[in-house]
């Protein structure tokens, strides 16, 4: 497996990181640990995880995807051979996050509880890359990379980008977490963190966790400069658009456990235009004698401001089928082809 450099640090990470927000949901512990055994067998030395997970989000499973995570490094005895990434969770309406019933915001009282429980439900003393799992400051669309702008008025609370990095420098200094990381987030809240960091001496963020899929490659825009010139590599999330490029459900099809299947959470990716731009883009695999999933795992790990493709599964067969995209290099032709369908598509689900 690839290891590629995370951002300006001394971390080496896998060009492919094992997401685990389906842990506590549509998957057991045994079958979490499962997979977490699988991907480091293939190479996989990258964890994304978030105290938010398992999706989708409730208070009853909250905090079950660390603590599988958790129960396995104890068992396999190996925290020293993972990068762990984990988040905190950004501004939202949700009350069960913290134990007073607060809803979320990036305070530092909230940030230094969420450290400090992430901790214990990974049975660890250390965090390799904390991320803010999205902006406390109200942006035009969730992602805050849109296609389309819409005027997003401050709240009165906001909790700056100086004051979120000076508690990341703290927890830094008390050797809770190394390294810092920002997620869904825009090109100028990515410099605006690069920027007050350099002047304030605090700690420089690592990497920025985004979709990016073939449908949705907004980060081309403006966050790829930004990713390239400041080494703040893309960590890509829902790189086959959650499940829709593998083409199980195509022509109406619902699975046995797939998310679509159990959860009305796949609005991002029911645009006719998208529909009809996922047929066109699994047609174009299978006629290259490529599997869907794969192809759009590799080129996702193609793009030179990657720096790891997060992969997830609800089952192995699943899980072996995406590392292998580790091994596939797309031959020219097929990328041109992809670049032609980008070209009549766009991002039809940004």
């Amino acid at each position: 497996m690839e290891q590629r450099r995370l951002g300006r640090t001394d971390v080496q990470v896998s060009a492919l990181c094992l997401g685990t927000m389906t842990f506590g949901e549509q998957n057991t512990e045994a079958e979490g640990h499962a997979q977490m055994d699988l991907a480091v067998e293939r190479g996989i030395n990258f964890f994304d995880a978030a105290e938010l997970y398992p999706i989708p989000p409730n208070r009853d499973t909250q905090g079950r995807t660390e603590r599988i995570i958790g129960t396995w490094f104890k068992k396999r005895g190996n925290r020293d051979r993972i990068v762990m990434a984990t988040k905190v969770v950004g501004r939202t309406d949700m009350d069960w996050f913290r134990e007073n019933g607060e809803t979320g915001k990036l305070t530092r009282q909230q940030i230094e509880f969420a450290v400090d429980r992430s901790l214990k439900n990974l049975q660890t003393d250390y965090i390799d890359l904390y991320q803010i799992h999205w902006p406390d400051r109200n942006v035009s669309g969730f992602g805050s990379n849109p296609t389309r702008w819409a005027d997003a008025e401050p709240v009165e609370d906001e909790n700056s980008i100086v004051s979120t990095l000076e508690v990341m420098a703290d927890l830094v200094k008390a050797g809770k977490i190394r390294h810092v990381g920002v997620s869904n987030e825009s090109a100028w809240g990515t410099m605006t963190f690069l920027k007050e960091a350099e002047r304030l001496g605090l700690p420089r963020i690592a990497s920025i966790q985004n979709a990016y899929s073939l449908v949705n490659r907004t980060f081309d825009t403006g966050l790829a400069e930004v990713a390239r010139r400041e080494d703040v590599g893309l960590l890509a999330y829902s790189a086959l658009a959650q499940g829709y490029l593998t083409g199980k459900y195509r022509n109406g099809a619902l699975p046995h456990g797939a998310r679509k299947t159990l959860f009305n959470r796949m609005q991002r990716y029911e645009h006719p235009r998208a529909l009809q731009a996922f047929d066109a883009y699994v047609d174009l695999a299978q006629g290259a004698g490529l599997d869907p999933s794969q192809m759009a795992i590799a080129f996702a790990k193609s793009r030179s401001f990657m720096t790891s493709v997060i992969i997830g599964a609800t089952k192995l067969d699943q899980l072996e089928t995406d590392i292998a995209a580790a091994d596939l290099k797309l031959s020219a032709d097929v990328l041109e082809r992809i670049d032609a369908l980008h070209q009549e598509f766009g991002n039809p689900a940004p």
